[in-house]
C-alpha cells in the first residue's frame, strides 16, 4: 500500500447513512477491493445519522474486521449536512470522497476522481449521473430545475449539484462549513470560500438495491430556500451592512423625500395664503413615515448583523453518541461534544474558546 505524503492517507471516504444496515457490508467490501487494487492508503468514515435499525452494530463489526473503518454516531437524526460537516473535520486523507450508503454510487469511480484532484489540480470534482434510475416525475424533473437555478445563481456550470459522489482536495473540506441542508450546494460553498477549480465527471448510477429513499417531497421547497440562503450568505454573510444598510438607507431616503415634499408644499401654500390641509390628512404622510421607520429598522438590522458577524466564533454543536477509531486528542476542540457514555471521552466537554 502506498504511503501518503507526510504520512497523510491517500483517501478518506465519508459515508453518511440512515438505516442502511443491509447495504453496509457489501459497500465496505466493494470499497476495500478498489482501495487494495489501486494500493491506496485509506480510511472509511461512516457517519450514523441517528439510525434506528442495526446499522451501528454492523459498523462495529466492520471496524473489528478492518481497522481502516472509522465511525461517528449521532444521538439523533441531524441530517446529511451535519453528518458531512462533522466527518469533514476528522478526515486525514489527501483527497476526501463522499458517497451515499445505498449502493447507488459506485466505488469504481473513486480512482479516476482521485487522479483528477491530484494530477489535474482540481479542488472539487462533482459526479454527474447522466443516466439515472430514479423516478422521473418526483426526482429527475425537480433535479433538473434545481440544477438550472443553481447554475444561474452561482455561475458554476455543473449538471448535478446534488450528486452524493464527490471528491475534494483535503483543504477544501477543512475550510468550509456545511449546515442546515446545504449539502446540496457544497460546490457553491467551496466557490465562495475561494476554491475555483471545480470540475465534473460522469459517474455510473445504480438502482437502489436495499431499503427506500430517505428524501420526501419537502426537499424540493427546502432546496430552493437553501439555494437563496447560500447565495445571500455567500454575497453578504460577512458584510450584512452592505445589504441591509444599503436597502434601509434607500427606503429611508424615499420616505425622507416624501416628508420633505409634504412640508415644502404646505409651507408654499401658507405663504400664498391658500388654506393647507393637515399633514396627517395627507396619505403620502403615512407612506413617508412608514418608509423612514422601515428604513431605520433595516439599517439597524445591518448594524447588528455586523456586530454579530465580527464577534461570532463558534460553530454548530452536535451531540455524538459514540465514536470508533478516534482518540480524545483527535477530536476538535472547537465544538462541544456531549457523549452519554462513560467509555467515550470520559464525559469531557470541549468548549470553543
Amino acid at each position: 500500500m502506498k504511503e501518503g505524503i507526510n504520512n497523510q492517507l491517500d483517501l478518506s471516504i465519508v459515508i453518511p447513512l440512515l438505516n442502511e444496515e443491509e447495504s453496509l457490508p457489501e459497500l465496505e467490501s466493494w470499497i476495500v477491493r478498489v482501495m487494495e487494487a489501486n494500493e491506496y492508503s485509506y480510511e472509511i468514515v461512516f457517519v450514523d445519522d441517528g439510525s434506528t435499525d442495526r446499522s451501528w452494530e454492523v459498523i462495529q463489526d466492520l471496524h473489528v474486521k478492518n481497522p481502516n473503518v472509522k465511525a461517528i454516531q449521532f444521538r439523533r437524526n441531524y441530517g446529511k449536512s451535519a453528518a458531512l460537516n462533522t466527518a469533514f473535520h476528522q478526515t486525514k486523507g489527501r483527497v476526501v470522497v463522499t458517497m451515499d450508503a445505498d449502493l447507488q454510487d459506485s466505488p469504481e469511480e473513486i480512482p479516476d476522481m482521485y487522479h483528477m484532484i491530484v494530477d489535474e489540480g482540481y479542488d472539487l470534482i462533482s459526479g454527474w449521473k447522466r443516466k439515472r434510475y430514479d423516478n422521473k416525475l418526483t426526482k429527475n424533473l425537480p433535479s433538473k430545475l434545481f440544477n438550472w437555478a443553481a447554475r444561474k445563481i452561482s455561475g458554476i456550470y455543473l449538471h448535478d449539484f446534488n450528486c452524493g459522489l464527490k471528491a475534494y482536495r483535503s483543504k477544501v473540506v477543512h475550510s468550509i462549513e456545511v449546515y442546515g441542508e446545504m449539502h446540496r450546494y457544497i460546490p457553491i460553498i467551496a466557490k465562495w470560500a475561494g476554491f475555483r477549480k471545480i470540475g465534473e465527471k460522469v459517474v455510473q448510477h445504480q438502482a437502489r438495491k436495499y431499503g427506500t429513499s430517505k428524501f420526501g417531497m419537502s426537499r424540493f421547497v427546502n432546496g430552493f430556500l437553501d439555494l437563496l440562503s447560500i447565495y445571500f450568505m455567500g454575497k453578504f454573510g460577512k458584510r450584512p451592512m452592505h445589504f441591509f444598510g444599503l436597502l434601509g438607507t434607500f427606503i429611508f431616503f424615499i420616505g425622507f423625500l416624501a416628508a420633505l415634499y409634504i412640508g415644502i408644499s404646505k409651507w408654499v401654500m401658507l405663504k400664498q395664503g391658500i388654506p393647507a390641509p393637515l399633514i396627517a390628512n395627507n396619505p403620502l404622510f403615512f407612506i413617508a413615515l412608514i418608509s423612514m421607520i422601515i428604513g431605520t429598522q433595516l439599517f439597524l438590522s445591518g448594524f447588528i448583523g455586523e456586530l454579530i458577524t465580527r464577534n461570532a466564533s463558534g460553530r454548530n454543536t452536535y451531540q455524538l453518541d459514540e465514536i470508533i477509531g478516534y482518540s480524545n486528542e483527535e477530536l476538535p476542540k472547537s465544538r462541544i461534544w456531549l457523549p452519554h457514555s462513560d467509555k467515550v471521552l470520559q464525559k469531557e466537554k470541549y468548549s470553543s474558546k
